[in-house]
């Protein structure tokens, strides 16, 4: 991986960490580029493979009684799953038991639309653009009941979010999934899939939110949502993208850019 990525994960670990050594940060940011690189070279492996195949790989689902419980209300679940782990593999698992949608913001290239289309449609879960129509299509999605996944820690455009808190730190967060869930009386659930030590498989952890999250007040909605976000990658600090800009966007102009 390239340079920057590791400066960005060290300093994202750094902060997010004080409390650990120079050494233990350098440690938990190199071996955080490992697991990612694991993570991208496992997407061909479930793109490109039958879907019952791929999801035999998942051992163990913690915490499925959550959502189980959710969809018997009617109302719908948001399926927040931050960038840890095997994000794809649990897009699988969660087509394969659940009426699903994701939610997706297309890439700047717009070649690369189509593909990752192409690679995700082995998941067999409907696909929503993170724009204004895309927006409309989620509130119905959720009114019928069914599920609907989201990235909970992705930085949103400038005048789409609020700064909230993650790990201490002021960030600009996404305050989308909340006033989705308020709109539509959805739940919100955590979830991830995480690869097992022994190299033996995954583990598919399902969380639940933090009650801040449904709070009216958007501050504290976005900030609870964030303390979710926290809750699963406590589950596995080493798998999560410490690489990702997660602190590009800083609340004031004057103050100094966080990557440097």
């Amino acid at each position: 991986l390239r340079l920057p990525q590791r400066r960005v994960a060290l300093r994202n670990v750094s902060r997010c960490y004080p409390a650990l050594s120079a050494e233990q940060a350098r440690a938990l940011a190199r071996s955080s580029l490992r697991e990612y690189g694991r993570t991208l070279a496992e997407m061909a492996r479930w793109w490109s493979r039958p879907a019952a195949e791929n999801l035999a790989r998942v051992r163990a689902v913690q915490g499925r009684e959550l959502v189980e419980a959710a969809l018997q209300t009617g109302r719908g679940v948001v399926i927040a799953a931050p960038h840890i782990g095997s994000w794809e593999l649990l897009s699988q698992w969660l087509a394969a038991h659940l009426p699903m949608a994701v939610v997706y913001r297309p890439p700047r290239q717009a070649w690369l639309e189509p593909l990752l289309q192409r690679g995700r449609s082995q998941a067999a879960c409907a696909q929503i653009r993170a724009d204004a129509g895309g927006v409309r299509a989620m509130v119905r999605w959720l009114t019928a009941g069914k599920a609907l996944g989201i990235l909970p820690d992705q930085q949103p455009k400038a005048g789409e979010g609020v700064f909230a808190p993650f790990f201490g730190i002021p960030a600009l967060s996404m305050s989308l999934l909340p006033r989705l869930a308020r709109r539509t009386g959805a739940a919100v659930i955590y979830a991830c899939v995480l690869r097992r030590g022994d190299n033996q498989g995954y583990d598919l952890h399902f969380l639940p939110a933090p009650a801040e999250l449904h709070a009216e007040d958007v501050d504290a909605a976005v900030a609870g949502m964030n303390r979710g976000v926290e809750a699963c990658v406590a589950l596995s600090p080493v798998q999560y993208q410490w690489s990702y800009r997660r602190f590009k966007r800083r609340p004031s102009k004057s103050e100094p850019k966080f990557y440097g």
